[in-house]
């Protein structure tokens, strides 16, 4: 294994991370967004308020995007694991 492969192998693997995490934090980002608007203009300072909506959207964005981030994680393992014997040459 040479470096140019353990650095190109890390990059695969932050780039999935980045890809299956992408949902639920711009989900998270724009409902806390939203939230922060609505209590800026309402003065209303509960925590709760901010806490709660962010955590029931990011779950619901999980539930639908769960097919698709199964199939990328699937797919590098499958692809990770049957390409083993060419990786310990």
């Amino acid at each position: 294994m040479t470096p140019e492969f353990v650095i190109g192998f890390a990059r695969q693997a932050i780039e999935l991370t980045l890809m299956v995490s992408l949902p639920m934090l711009g989900v998270g980002l724009a409902v806390g967004l939203t939230v922060s608007i609505f209590q800026a203009a309402t003065q209303i300072q509960e925590m709760t308020l901010s806490f709660i909506p962010k955590i029931v959207s990011m779950f619901i964005a999980l539930l639908i995007a769960f097919p698709w981030i199964m199939n990328k994680l699937v797919t590098f393992t499958q692809e990770l694991f049957m390409n083993i014997p060419n990786y310990i040459r």
